[in-house]
């Protein structure tokens, strides 16, 4: 058996990070009442409608292993367009509004990605989960170092989000990638141990204080009650969203399934948290012991993924 290579890791981050993002999706009021959600949740009742469709959140984590693929590293006017030329093909994935006006630009001139950014939302540029949602196939690619791992991160980030929330919520992601991914065939970090070293590496800010506040959590915490502790991106922003989604992660690390479960318990943004929480856990175990009515039904990835 041949070894794993960084696009092997990666690929398997992505394939969990697509497959959270369908079955968060599957949550939504769109579909079902926040009551019913949350009982269905609880009792474990696979949505049975079919196909799972995965949303922005995988389409933007393609651009990214797209180009890693290509180029080994991110190269931020490349993945300007990428971003641009993948929403311009389908932009009825559930972008967000400041995508809307930035990715159609970016596609025209991507080169002009430092100042579109900065433009968003009355010059301030984007404090949002968007950059940490699709960042995970990149923490598999560098677990070999992590703080190029956290680099690169930043780098994809400010392609997209000019404010340090949201760079810091793609460096948590990508670090806590890179660690899950370091962790195959060996015992798994404790949840604590784990989110501590990821808030020890974020930079200071909403993102680090609710990973601080997410370590001191016990692993038997309920997950809604820890959703409602930590946020669960309703507000669209990163410390709303990633210290809730790599808590869920850092505390089961070894089932994706009960990962993906846990985490949707917290509703709010779910196919969100739920794309952070399957692309960090399987970057550690891939799609292993995933029901196969899942897989089935999740959305296929394109073909050119498995040939990157």
């Amino acid at each position: 058996m041949r070894a794993m290579t960084s696009s092997d890791v990666a690929r398997d981050a992505l394939q969990g990070l697509a497959l959270g993002d369908a079955f968060g999706e599957r949550w939504f009021p769109l579909f079902r009442s926040p009551q019913e959600a949350f009982e269905s949740i609880r009792e474990r009742r696979t949505p049975a409608e079919s196909p799972w469709h995965w949303t922005d959140d995988t389409a933007m984590a393609l651009s990214v292993y797209g180009v890693l693929t290509a180029h080994g590293a991110v190269h931020q006017e490349l993945l300007a367009e990428a971003f641009g030329v993948t929403y311009l093909a389908d932009v009825g994935r559930g972008y967000g509004h400041g995508m809307h006006r930035l990715l159609p630009r970016l596609a025209e001139r991507p080169a002009g990605w430092r100042t579109e950014a900065r433009g968003l939302f009355g010059g301030e540029g984007s404090l949002g989960n968007g950059a940490a949602m699709r960042v995970a196939p990149l923490g598999a690619w560098f677990c070999e170092d992590l703080e190029e791992a956290a680099e690169q991160a930043v780098f994809s980030a400010e392609v997209t989000h000019a404010r340090p929330e949201g760079v810091a919520g793609a460096v948590a992601v990508a670090v806590a990638a890179a660690l899950a991914a370091r962790s195959r065939n060996r015992p798994a970090p404790s949840g604590a141990e784990l989110l501590a070293e990821v808030a020890g590496r974020t930079p200071a800010g909403p993102v680090r204080d609710g990973l601080r506040t997410a370590a001191g959590l016990p692993a038997d915490t309920e997950p809604w009650r820890a959703a409602d502790v930590l946020g669960n991106g309703s507000r669209i922003r990163a410390g709303d969203t990633v210290p809730f989604a790599l808590w869920s992660a850092a505390w089961h690390l070894d089932s994706l399934t009960d990962a993906l479960w846990t985490t949707a318990e917290g509703l709010g943004d779910v196919d969100t948290t739920c794309a952070i929480t399957g692309g960090t856990v399987a970057a550690r175990t891939g799609l292993a012991g995933v029901p196969t009515a899942w897989l089935t039904r999740r959305e296929p990835l394109p073909d050119w993924v498995e040939q990157a």
